[in-house]
């Protein structure tokens, strides 16, 4: 047979994770994957590969994490994916017992095989408040260039407001 699709499973992959608290309230991890590819070079450039680095810490009421990770796709067609590459952050703070504020932000870099690059960007604030069985979260987020598109037309804001009730 001839060709091929860069989706067709042509051989083997493998993950190894890992992760390792160094010190109170510091938690630090690692990730790796490879899943061999179509390697025609009208298709891919190599295999796929994933790539994940990161920490959280907590120290008292307070969490801060980060997290990097990068997607090797290396599809060869000019306006093909070739890679994502990511950065995480959130912090987050329980005031009390009841109420708690978190903020996030992602920053996503989509690069094409013809080296075109595109960031998208998230982020979120979080209002989380509970008393005996109730509780309501409030979310105000917005995106910037959602779908790896320049332009005010993939951009979104959006407010969620979240009331629970246990009986």
């Amino acid at each position: 047979s001839s060709g091929g699709s860069a989706s067709e499973g042509v051989g083997s992959g493998w993950d190894v994770l890992g992760s390792y608290s160094a010190m109170d309230g510091l938690n630090i991890f690692a990730g790796y994957s490879q899943v061999e590819s179509n390697q025609d070079a009208a298709v891919a450039s190599g295999d796929k590969k994933e790539r994940v680095l990161g920490a959280t810490y907590a120290v008292g009421s307070i969490t801060v994490g980060y997290q990097w990770s990068k997607q090797e796709y290396n599809l060869a067609a000019a306006t093909s994916t070739k890679h994502y590459e990511n950065d995480a952050f959130g912090v987050a703070f329980n005031i009390n017992d009841d109420l708690s504020v978190s903020y996030g932000i992602m920053k996503s870099d989509r690069t094409l095989a013809n080296a075109t690059t595109v960031e998208a960007e998230a982020q979120s604030l979080q209002v989380a408040y509970s008393m005996g069985g109730a509780s309501i979260k409030v979310a105000e987020t917005q995106g910037d260039n959602l779908k790896y598109t320049s332009g005010s037309t993939q951009d979104r804001d959006a407010t969620t407001i979240a009331l629970s009730l246990a009986f």
